[in-house]
Protein backbone atom coordinates (compact mmCIF):
# COMPACT_ATOMS: atom_id res chain seq x y z
CA UNK A 1 0.00 0.00 0.00
CA UNK A 2 1.70 3.20 -1.02
CA UNK A 3 0.96 6.99 -0.76
CA UNK A 4 -0.42 8.84 -3.43
CA UNK A 5 0.22 12.34 -4.58
CA UNK A 6 -2.80 13.50 -2.40
CA UNK A 7 -1.29 11.77 0.79
CA UNK A 8 1.70 13.73 0.84
CA UNK A 9 0.20 16.73 0.09
CA UNK A 10 -2.05 16.51 3.00
CA UNK A 11 0.66 15.14 4.88
CA UNK A 12 2.25 18.71 3.81
CA UNK A 13 -0.64 20.94 4.76
CA UNK A 14 -0.59 19.08 8.19
CA UNK A 15 2.73 19.60 8.98
CA UNK A 16 3.29 22.85 7.11
CA UNK A 17 0.15 25.07 8.24
CA UNK A 18 1.91 25.12 12.06
CA UNK A 19 5.25 25.35 10.83
CA UNK A 20 3.94 28.53 8.66
CA UNK A 21 1.96 29.82 11.60
CA UNK A 22 4.77 29.40 14.00
CA UNK A 23 7.54 31.10 11.15
CA UNK A 24 5.09 34.00 10.93
CA UNK A 25 4.64 34.70 14.69
CA UNK A 26 7.98 35.05 15.02
CA UNK A 27 9.22 37.89 17.29
CA UNK A 28 11.25 40.88 15.97
CA UNK A 29 13.61 40.84 19.31
CA UNK A 30 17.34 40.70 19.01
CA UNK A 31 17.59 41.56 14.94
CA UNK A 32 21.20 41.42 15.71
CA UNK A 33 21.16 36.78 16.35
CA UNK A 34 19.10 34.89 14.68
CA UNK A 35 15.72 34.17 15.92
CA UNK A 36 12.74 31.66 14.75
CA UNK A 37 12.35 29.11 12.46
CA UNK A 38 14.80 29.07 9.50
CA UNK A 39 17.85 27.36 8.44
CA UNK A 40 18.55 23.70 10.02
CA UNK A 41 15.91 25.04 12.90
CA UNK A 42 13.17 24.84 9.86
CA UNK A 43 14.30 21.35 9.16
CA UNK A 44 14.31 19.69 12.70
CA UNK A 45 10.52 21.40 13.09
CA UNK A 46 9.82 19.70 10.33
CA UNK A 47 11.61 16.49 11.05
CA UNK A 48 10.06 16.25 14.89
CA UNK A 49 6.39 16.70 13.46
CA UNK A 50 7.23 13.71 11.16
CA UNK A 51 8.56 11.17 13.71
CA UNK A 52 5.02 11.80 15.15
CA UNK A 53 3.34 10.86 12.17
CA UNK A 54 5.78 7.82 11.45
CA UNK A 55 5.01 6.51 15.35
CA UNK A 56 1.42 6.82 14.45
CA UNK A 57 2.11 5.13 11.19
CA UNK A 58 4.18 2.07 12.54
CA UNK A 59 0.53 1.56 14.98
CA UNK A 60 -1.42 1.19 11.78
CA UNK A 61 1.62 -1.22 10.08
CA UNK A 62 1.80 -3.07 13.16
CA UNK A 63 -1.58 -4.16 12.91
CA UNK A 64 -1.66 -7.22 10.82
CA UNK A 65 1.90 -8.52 13.66
CA UNK A 66 -0.34 -7.44 16.31
CA UNK A 67 -3.03 -9.74 15.56
CA UNK A 68 -0.95 -12.75 15.02
CA UNK A 69 0.59 -12.19 18.47
CA UNK A 70 -2.61 -12.08 20.36
CA UNK A 71 -3.24 -15.62 19.27
CA UNK A 72 -0.24 -16.72 21.34
CA UNK A 73 -0.53 -17.36 25.49
CA UNK A 74 -0.50 -13.87 26.77
CA UNK A 75 -0.29 -12.04 23.72
CA UNK A 76 -3.21 -9.76 24.42
CA UNK A 77 -1.38 -8.70 27.49
CA UNK A 78 2.30 -8.26 25.40
CA UNK A 79 0.28 -5.94 22.62
CA UNK A 80 -1.47 -3.90 25.16
CA UNK A 81 2.22 -3.45 26.97
CA UNK A 82 3.64 -2.22 23.58
CA UNK A 83 0.88 -0.27 22.87
CA UNK A 84 1.27 1.56 25.56
CA UNK A 85 4.79 1.98 25.57
CA UNK A 86 4.27 3.26 22.04
CA UNK A 87 1.62 5.88 23.39
CA UNK A 88 3.55 6.95 25.78
CA UNK A 89 6.33 7.83 23.53
CA UNK A 90 3.93 9.64 21.06
CA UNK A 91 2.99 11.45 23.79
CA UNK A 92 6.17 12.28 24.49
CA UNK A 93 6.60 13.74 20.89
CA UNK A 94 3.62 15.32 20.92
CA UNK A 95 4.51 17.81 23.74
CA UNK A 96 8.37 17.86 22.49
CA UNK A 97 6.02 19.17 19.04
CA UNK A 98 3.92 21.54 20.88
CA UNK A 99 6.67 23.11 23.07
CA UNK A 100 9.21 23.80 19.83
CA UNK A 101 6.00 25.65 18.46
CA UNK A 102 5.29 27.54 21.44
CA UNK A 103 8.73 28.64 21.83
CA UNK A 104 9.01 27.34 25.02
CA UNK A 105 12.56 27.30 27.05
CA UNK A 106 11.95 23.80 28.15
CA UNK A 107 11.87 22.67 24.51
CA UNK A 108 15.78 21.76 24.99
CA UNK A 109 15.26 19.67 27.93
CA UNK A 110 11.89 18.08 26.45
CA UNK A 111 14.47 17.31 23.62
CA UNK A 112 17.23 15.64 25.17
CA UNK A 113 13.87 13.34 27.09
CA UNK A 114 13.25 12.51 24.03
CA UNK A 115 16.21 11.34 22.54
CA UNK A 116 16.89 9.35 25.71
CA UNK A 117 13.79 7.62 25.21
CA UNK A 118 14.70 5.95 22.22
CA UNK A 119 16.59 3.32 23.58
CA UNK A 120 14.89 2.96 26.88
CA UNK A 121 11.59 2.33 24.88
CA UNK A 122 12.96 -0.14 22.39
CA UNK A 123 14.82 -1.65 25.63
CA UNK A 124 11.51 -1.30 27.91
CA UNK A 125 9.64 -2.74 24.29
CA UNK A 126 12.03 -5.88 23.89
CA UNK A 127 12.58 -6.92 27.79
CA UNK A 128 8.80 -6.65 28.13
CA UNK A 129 7.75 -9.25 24.98
CA UNK A 130 10.13 -11.74 25.75
CA UNK A 131 9.05 -11.66 29.32
CA UNK A 132 5.64 -11.68 29.11
CA UNK A 133 5.37 -14.32 25.82
CA UNK A 134 8.73 -16.50 28.35
CA UNK A 135 10.84 -16.44 25.04
CA UNK A 136 13.82 -15.55 24.87
CA UNK A 137 15.31 -12.17 24.16
CA UNK A 138 17.42 -12.95 20.87
CA UNK A 139 13.93 -14.38 19.39
CA UNK A 140 12.89 -10.75 19.79
CA UNK A 141 15.10 -9.22 18.12
CA UNK A 142 15.07 -10.42 14.94
CA UNK A 143 16.33 -9.78 11.22
CA UNK A 144 17.25 -5.79 11.47
CA UNK A 145 15.42 -4.97 14.58
CA UNK A 146 18.32 -3.26 16.06
CA UNK A 147 18.95 -1.43 13.28
CA UNK A 148 15.87 1.62 13.26
CA UNK A 149 16.67 2.46 16.97
CA UNK A 150 19.95 2.71 16.65
CA UNK A 151 19.94 4.79 13.43
CA UNK A 152 17.11 6.93 15.08
CA UNK A 153 19.26 7.61 18.60
CA UNK A 154 22.21 8.36 16.69
CA UNK A 155 20.43 10.67 14.09
CA UNK A 156 18.29 12.73 17.03
CA UNK A 157 21.96 12.57 18.78
CA UNK A 158 23.15 14.55 16.24
CA UNK A 159 20.02 16.77 16.35
CA UNK A 160 20.68 17.21 20.60
CA UNK A 161 24.07 18.74 19.92
CA UNK A 162 23.07 21.21 17.68
CA UNK A 163 20.17 22.46 19.97
CA UNK A 164 22.46 22.52 22.71
CA UNK A 165 24.91 24.61 20.60
CA UNK A 166 23.03 26.16 17.98
CA UNK A 167 22.42 30.20 18.63
CA UNK A 168 19.31 30.47 16.59
CA UNK A 169 18.11 27.87 19.29
CA UNK A 170 18.88 29.82 22.13
CA UNK A 171 17.53 33.09 21.02
CA UNK A 172 13.89 31.55 19.85
CA UNK A 173 13.41 29.17 22.90
CA UNK A 174 13.08 31.68 25.10
CA UNK A 175 9.34 31.88 26.56
CA UNK A 176 8.34 30.87 29.87
CA UNK A 177 4.98 29.58 29.97
CA UNK A 178 1.93 31.25 32.68
CA UNK A 179 3.73 28.88 35.46
CA UNK A 180 7.26 30.38 34.70
CA UNK A 181 6.31 34.04 34.90
CA UNK A 182 6.72 36.38 37.55
CA UNK A 183 3.93 38.27 38.63
CA UNK A 184 4.70 41.47 39.64
CA UNK A 185 2.42 43.41 42.92
CA UNK A 186 2.27 46.83 43.36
Amino acid sequence: MGFSVWHWAILLLLIGVPVFFAVRSATSQAPAGLVGFGGWLMLLAIVQALTSLGTLAAFGSSSDSYKRLMALPNGTLAVYGEVALLLAFLVLQVVVFVAMLRRSYRFKQLFLYQWFAIPIVFVLDTVWISAVLGIPVSQVLTGNALIAPIVSFALTGIWVAYVYKSVRVRNTFTRAGASGQVVSVP
